[in-house]
């Protein structure tokens, strides 16, 4: 799923499926499944054996490994129907071994599970699920505990939430929720979240403003395919994403997110609360695109 220009659609051809075994990745697996099967794709599973035990414990690391072949066994019997690889990556860290996984499989999408612990602010993966999706090159979707599990049966989508404050990073995400929406011949729903306006003058112009800036997300020969509709909402941003999501039926909410190049920081507080928020409590899978 490499950057989209104007007019072209959403390729996903290989799929990057992390797991560790736990109850969040097995819930995130029928979603890779459903969408390798909707776009005939490959699923590349990878788990990175990380030892929390000194390595010269020779029988304990064995143990590991054996227990980690044995969990990737049953993954890949959920997987005998589509086009798949598995591989136990060891001595390596974990985001070096995604970075490589991405490069040597060239992956188009990353799917994950998440655990939503939202008072910790930490996802599937301990705190490297927040790196993976603001360091990958490709979008990453997650699958948070309140997603409905019968989602994952049909791997398409027929209503998309795209939330956008016009940001950089939303920029380069719209292309992406126009392409799968047109992809799935789907219900493009556009939300904006703003804080609202002391007055009715002001409120006017900005949400004439604003749904201007809405409609010119979709190219013209996009209209007839995604069937767009604009919103804005007042409020706290995560909040409200969530409840359009809920009222409009979303099966997809697509997310720009913040990159942090060296370290979380580099996006704000405030962003990263909302894209936590979202993709912890979201009742559909969130699509992340780093900008």
């Amino acid at each position: 799923m490499t950057m989209l220009m104007e007019g072209t659609r959403v390729q996903l051809k290989n799929i990057l499926y992390l797991t560790d075994f736990s109850e969040p990745s097995r819930a995130a697996l029928p979603f890779a499944a459903a969408l390798a099967r909707a776009y005939d794709a490959s699923i590349h599973a990878l788990h990175v054996l990380t030892p929390v035990i000194p390595a010269t414990c020779l029988e304990a690391v064995q143990a590991d490994e054996k227990l980690a072949s044995a969990e990737m066994t049953k993954v890949e019997s959920e997987l005998a129907d589509v086009v798949h690889d598995a591989r136990i990556a060891q001595g390596v860290p974990l985001w070096p071994a995604i970075e490589q996984a991405i490069q040597a499989q060239h992956i188009d999408v990353i799917v994950i599970g998440t655990h939503g612990r939202t008072h910790a602010q930490k996802l599937l993966l301990g705190s490297f699920a927040e790196e993976i999706f603001r360091r990958s090159s490709v979008p990453v979707l997650t699958i948070g505990p309140s997603v409905r599990k019968n989602m994952a049966n049909k791997g398409l989508f027929d209503s998309v939430l795209f939330a956008t404050d016009f940001s950089k990073p939303c920029e380069i995400a719209a292309p992406f929720a126009v392409s799968l929406a047109e992809e799935n011949d789907a219900r493009l729903i556009l939300l904006c979240v703003v804080v609202e306006p002391r007055t009715n003058d002001v409120r006017k112009v900005a949400i004439t403003d604003i749904m201007e800036g809405l409609h010119h997300i979709v190219p013209d020969e996009a209209r007839m395919w995604c069937h767009p509709v604009a919103m804005v909402k007042y409020g706290e941003a995560a909040d409200r994403i969530l409840e359009v999501a809920t009222e409009r039926g979303a099966d997809l909410i697509v997310l720009g997110v913040r990159g942090a190049a060296d370290h979380l920081g580099a996006a704000t507080h405030l962003e990263r609360a909302t894209a936590h928020k979202v993709v912890a409590r979201a009742r559909c899978p969130v699509l992340t695109v780093r900008g």
